[in-house]
């Protein structure tokens, strides 16, 4: 199987697939300016919680490679800039902070070391620098998606069928995907169930991506609306659910694409093992629980229209994008350094400090 690429480093600049536009057409993007890279995080044309912080990376990188600052002072009032302008895209999905974080613990790096060469060179060496960070960024994406593949693997059925939620594949995380690479590494290991894949409104994620995904790699799939869960949940043999994480908090409360908790309560009354594939980096040991996620309102349109078309009439329509899981409906959280079981306070932390 060779997943799609939805962002890669080239020296034109940062080229992303719209993923707005799929399934029906496969479009690329290249960007030379952060400010694009940002725009394409908020308006969704690049999502998925993994994915967006190697976007935030090349953002970075991109900023930093074609600015014109000639002197380190300059340099660094402008990368402040582009964090700042990155770190208000998406709200929820705390991949976005922590590669941010990284390319500041980086950047602070690198500026100490400038004095000892003269200022061009510095800035030079700066730039360099952290280029190869956004493509290390990349390449650890893509490592740590088939660990975690591996070791979820295991825990998925070998027959019957599996649930997913969102798009938590190969256009989520630039690697083979968290929720999607646990499916394929047990599909590449002889498993031979069928994914059940809900359509995720109102953006569609699962219609439109997913789908997509595992038709191309020719996974067995059967698309459903979202209130069909229920009914195929008491029906319909499933052996597991795997769905992805925005972010992840200290005891083990999960947010997701909304959605999610309304399945994770449905598997546990049919007793279905749910789980959570994500990396580490989808970590947020900073705060207690889920009651402290932000969730992100998006546009009511998103509601009201699909694909530019109005579907409701004029009325008010929330767009809450995440909803948060309770650590008590999750069997275990599957990680590229290995598979959490409650309590998590105790095992996500000794997981993130490996």
């Amino acid at each position: 199987m060779r997943p799609v690429e939805p962002i890669a480093w080239t020296r034109e600049g940062v080229v992303m697939l719209d993923q707005r536009k799929l399934p029906g057409e496969v479009v690329y993007h290249t960007y030379t300016d952060y400010r694009d890279v940002a725009k394409a995080i908020k308006d969704m044309e690049i999502r998925g919680a993994p994915a967006i912080g190697v976007a935030a990376a090349m953002g970075a990188a991109i900023g930093v490679e074609r600015s014109k600052a000639t002197t380190l002072e300059d340099l660094r009032t402008e990368f402040s800039e582009i964090c700042r302008t990155l770190a208000e895209t998406r709200p929820t999905a705390v991949d976005l902070f922590w590669a941010i974080d990284r390319f500041k613990r980086r950047f602070a790096e690198l500026a100490a070391e400038a004095p000892a060469t003269n200022g061009t060179a510095s800035l030079a060496r700066i730039r360099t620098a952290l280029v190869e960070e956004a493509q290390k960024v990349h390449q650890e994406r893509r490592a740590a998606d088939r660990r975690i593949g591996s070791f979820g693997a295991e825990l998925m059925p070998k027959t019957g069928r599996v649930m997913t939620q969102c798009n938590a594949g190969a256009l989520a995380t630039g690697g083979i995907g968290t929720a999607l690479g646990v499916i394929r590494v047990a599909v590449e290991g002889g498993s031979t169930f069928e994914v059940l894949v809900p359509e995720t409104r109102p953006y569609l994620q699962g219609a439109r991506l997913t789908a997509w995904e595992l038709q191309q790699d020719g996974i067995p799939l059967t698309l459903i609306t979202d209130n069909m869960v229920g009914h195929f949940m008491k029906t319909g043999t499933i052996g597991a659910v795997v769905v992805g994480a925005d972010r992840i908090a200290r005891n083990g409360d999960t947010a997701n694409k909304i959605g999610t908790y309304g399945i994770a309560v449905l598997a546990r009354e049919h007793g279905v093992p749910f789980y959570v594939a994500a990396p580490i980096s989808t970590f947020d040991l900073s705060i207690a629980s889920g009651e402290q996620i932000p969730i992100e309102e998006r546009s009511a349109e998103e509601v009201t229209h699909i694909a530019g078309v109005r579907m409701a009439a004029e009325v008010p329509a929330a767009h809450p994008a995440f909803d948060v899981t309770p650590s008590k409906f999750i069997a275990a959280i599957i990680t590229e350094r290995g598979v959490a079981r409650a309590p998590y306070e105790k095992s996500l932390s000794e997981l993130a400090g490996g």
